[in-house]
This record gives C-alpha cells, sequence and structure tokens, in this order.
C-alpha cells in the first residue's frame, strides 16, 4: 500500500477524497493549508499498488494539483481492530507508473555511478590476477551495470526513448570504465600472461544464454514486487545481474593488455549477450506486469519504439547464439570440456584394461600453433586379472581417447596424459 499526498486549489479538496474513496482507499484526511500565501487543501490518502496509476490519471484535470507518491509501503490500519492481520496483507505489486518514475529518477547522478564501476574495475583485476574467487564476488556486488541494464528493460518495454539512449550510455559507459582500469592496472603491474581464473572465466558455455534470461526475469520480478511480498533483497537480484558482467569486463580490460584477443571476444561476446538476454526477458515481463507505452501523466513512450527496440534486441540475441555456435568450440569451451569428460570415461569402459579413478579435461590456452588444445588428465587404476604392463595399457587408452575424441568432432587437438596407479603392495 502506498501514501499519496495531493495539494490542490482551496475547495477541491472534497473531489480528491470522493475520488480516493472510488478506489476503496483508506485512513483519508483533509487539511487547509498555504502555499505562498494560496489557500490550498491538502490530501492524504494511502491505496493498494496496483490503484495508485489509475487514481493519479483521475487526478489531472483538477486545478494546480501537486502530488506526492512515498516511495516505501506502508501499513494503514483501520477499526475493527481483529481486521488488521488482514489489512497489512498487502503484498500486490507496485504501480507501473511507481516502476517508471523511478527509474527516471535512477538515471541522474554519473559522479558516483562511475566512481562505482571504477571501484569495480579495481576489484575485479585483484581477483583475477591473484585468483581470488571471493574478489569476484565482492565486484559484482558494487559493480553498477544492474541498473542501466534493468533501465533499457523498463525503456523498451515503455517505449521511451530518452529513457533507452540514457540507459545504454550509462551501460556502455560503465562498462568502459570498468575495462579501461582493468587494462590500466595490467600495464602499469606489467602483467605479461593470463591467470589461470582469467582462462577458467573467460570459457563459455552453449548454455550462457540461460543466466541473462534468468536474471533478466529476475530482475524485473523485483522491481514490480510490494517491498513485503518477497525476501530476495535488491541487492541479491542486482548482484545476479552482474554475476556475468563484472568478471567479463574485467577480462577484456586484462586481455587486452597482454595481446589475448581471443579472450578479449569471448569477453566482449559475453557482455552483448548479457544486455541482449537481460532486456529481452524483463522487457517481456514488465509489459506483462502492465508496464505500457502510454500513461495519463507521462507520454512520452511511443508504440513503434518498443517494436523496434524488441526487433533489435531479438534480431541481436539470435545473432549472437548463430555466432556462438558456428564458431565451435571458441564460444562454448566449457560445455565442450564437459562433454569431453564423459566420452572420456567411456571409452575406458569399453576398453576394459582399467577402472576409471579420475579424469579432468580442459582446454589450455585457446591457440597452440593454431589449433584448439584439449588436454584430458586420466586417472586409472588396472583391473583384476589384467596381465598387461602399466606402459601398455597407458598407450592403448591413450590412443583410444585420443581416436574417439577426433571421430567425435570435437574439432580439437586432444593431448592426453594417462596415470596408471598401482595398489599398495602388503609388507610381511
Amino acid at each position: 500500500m502506498r501514501q499519496i499526498i495531493i495539494q490542490v486549489q482551496h475547495g477541491c479538496g472534497k473531489q480528491v477524497l470522493d475520488i480516493a474513496e472510488s478506489h476503496n482507499g483508506t485512513n483519508l484526511s483533509q487539511i487547509e493549508a498555504k502555499n505562498s500565501n494560496e489557500a490550498i487543501d491538502l490530501v492524504i490518502v494511502h491505496l493498494s499498488n496496483h490503484k495508485v496509476g489509475q487514481f493519479i490519471d483521475e487526478l489531472q484535470d483538477l486545478p494546480k494539483v501537486h502530488i506526492t507518491l512515498l516511495p516505501t509501503g506502508v501499513l494503514a490500519l483501520k477499526p475493527p481492530p481483529e481486521e488488521a492481520a488482514q489489512q497489512v496483507k498487502d503484498v500486490e505489486e507496485r504501480s507501473p507508473i511507481e516502476v517508471f518514475l523511478s527509474s527516471l529518477q535512477s538515471v541522474g547522478s554519473w559522479r558516483g555511478f562511475l566512481g562505482y564501476a571504477a571501484l569495480a574495475g579495481v576489484v575485479v583485476w585483484i581477483g583475477l590476477f591473484t585468483n581470488t574467487t571471493y574478489l569476484l564476488v565482492a565486484a559484482m556486488l558494487i559493480a553498477p551495470f544492474a541498473g542501466p541494464a534493468m533501465n533499457t528493460a523498463i525503456a523498451t518495454a515503455r517505449g521511451d526513448r530518452q529513457l533507452l539512449w540514457r540507459s545504454l550510455l550509462r551501460y556502455f559507459a560503465a562498462l568502459a570504465v570498468t575495462i579501461a582500469i582493468a587494462w590500466l592496472l595490467s600495464l602499469v603491474l606489467r602483467q605479461q600472461i593470463a591467470t589461470s581464473l582469467m582462462i577458467e572465466r573467460s570459457q563459455l558455455s552453449a548454455v550462457a544464454v540461460l543466466l541473462p534470461l534468468a536474471a533478466g526475469a529476475a530482475g524485473a520480478l523485483n522491481l514490480m514486487q510490494s517491498e513485503r511480498s518477497s525476501l530476495v533483497s535488491g541487492a541479491a537480484t542486482g548482484m545476479l545481474v552482474a554475476a556475468s558482467l563484472a568478471p567479463p569486463a574485467g577480462i577484456v580490460g586484462m586481455a587486452s593488455a597482454i595481446g589475448r584477443w581471443e579472450m578479449v571476444t569471448a569477453g566482449l561476446f559475453l557482455l552483448l549477450l548479457q544486455l541482449c538476454g537481460i532486456n529481452l526477458s524483463a522487457s517481456l515481463l514488465f509489459r506483462i506486469f502492465g508496464l505500457s507505452t502510454q500513461a495519463t501523466r507521462y507520454q512520452r513512450g511511443k508504440k513503434g519504439v518498443f517494436r523496434f527496440s524488441m526487433a533489435i534486441t531479438v534480431i541481436a540475441l539470435v545473432g549472437l547464439l548463430t555466432w556462438q555456435f558456428s564458431n565451435s568450440p571458441n564460444l562454448e569451451r566449457s560445455s565442450r570440456a564437459q562433454r569431453a569428460n564423459a566420452e572420456v570415461q567411456k571409452v575406458v569402459e569399453q576398453v576394459g584394461l582399467a577402472k576409471l579413478v579420475e579424469s579432468n579435461v580442459r582446454f589450455t590456452r585457446a591457440n597452440i600453433s593454431g589449433q584448439n588444445t584439449l588436454l584430458s588428465v586420466v586417472y586409472v587404476q588396472r583391473q583384476p586379472g589384467v596381465s598387461e604392463s602399466s606402459e601398455e595399457i597407458r598407450s592403448r587408452l591413450t590412443q583410444a581417447i585420443q581416436t574417439h575424441l577426433l571421430n567425435q568432432g570435437f574439432n580439437v587437438t586432444p593431448l592426453v596424459d594417462v596415470s596408471v596407479l598401482e595398489l599398495p603392495t602388503n609388507k610381511k
């Protein structure tokens, strides 16, 4: 439930109260006041969230109307006291106009926004350079990417060209600052090679698109829900949106400084994929919750802008996914490595000379003499009754694994290291 304070010309307060009563307003009050020596009526009403927009629309024709919408929920209680429990169960979604106005308010200040982007660049660089995973989580918390990404979705659903432009500008400005800070730190501190965490985080999965789609939907739900209707905080959903933005932004800057252009390509691909996926799912949910292109008080939305933005988003998303799957395995190394690991385990079972103890399959540096190198480290234990030597078992398994991976069309150069582990001998 929202509290709304309305200031109107003296004598019009009764009309405001009648409109509020027609929308089931509660705890209504009217006060006579003065504004610049002019008599006015000050009316305080409490309305359910989903009726705020309609109520404000009906106030537009009143003379000298000024509206103050409190951005936090209130608990409006009224007699009889035994109905208090039912009265506080207002967990309706926020009014679309409130969500839209909040997005307009969030694109004001630049200094603090870019400051957070720079700090995120410092933290993500330290995390990637020192292979410290928890610092990447810290960078996700302070990275200001979630706001512009969600505002882009709100502007798309609303068809607001001005908000859309400002949101995109802030999104790419924040990314540019984070990338530049990471690049500068790598140059100043003379980084020479990519760290293991950089290599790990630059390897994408075939299902990478699912994260921005889920993040966009979660962000939209969080913005539309009433404050007390969910245990999920805004910081948590903001971190989800930034989960795949801060690390790749840092990787782009650091990889640029050391000339690892294949990692730069993967990072830029992921940054664009995030924006398109978040915009698609979030804007559709905003439309479902009633955020349309027109409103009585703010008529900046246009259907053409909504349709054009959605068309560009879908085309860009399809283009990115086409690029990802046509450029295998460069943009789907993580999922390819998992599939290859499953194939390695299958080959060990088929050969039958040894039992699998553990296998680890991963891509190494992206390009070694023009090849996509897939490193397979396999530990096996001799099967009971097998008389072949350890060297023969190792040789046969190595050849079988390499042949199988090549025949499966992984488009890689498999380098296989098989270790035959022996049982300990009992001492008398």
